[in-house]
């Protein structure tokens, strides 16, 4: 199997790019009240996603770097796009899977060991 450089290339918008963390562990999303951020949640300044804001990261508590990712598909927006998954524990990890699979969003995790 070829090596693409996926996961050194996300380890390096990561370190070359502000992470701003606009929904903090513990908040509601600003339209949808009943959604809580098990853990941090933001974004990496200077960077594009599909939805015309900066690249999402989860941020965890533990010390592990990125290791995962989640892809995402929006029915109501109908987009996809991936979520870098940063410092987060196996715990961690299984909250905010669960989170992002509710209702019309549905979610994989990749783990970086896997790949």
């Amino acid at each position: 199997m070829v090596k693409s450089g996926f996961w050194q290339s996300l380890d390096t918008l990561v370190r070359e790019h502000e992470l701003v963390i606009d929904r903090p562990h513990g908040t509601a999303h600003p339209r949808f009240p009943d959604f809580i951020y098990p853990v941090d949640y933001g974004y990496l300044r200077g960077t594009s996603s599909m939805d015309g804001g900066g690249i999402d990261v989860w941020r965890g508590s533990a010390d592990v770097g990125v290791d995962a990712i989640l892809v995402i598909v929006d029915m109501l927006k109908k987009d996809s796009e991936i979520k870098i998954l940063l410092n987060c524990s196996q715990k961690e990890k299984e909250k905010i899977l669960i989170v992002q699979n509710t209702g019309v969003m549905k979610a994989i995790l990749i783990n970086r060991e896997t790949i």
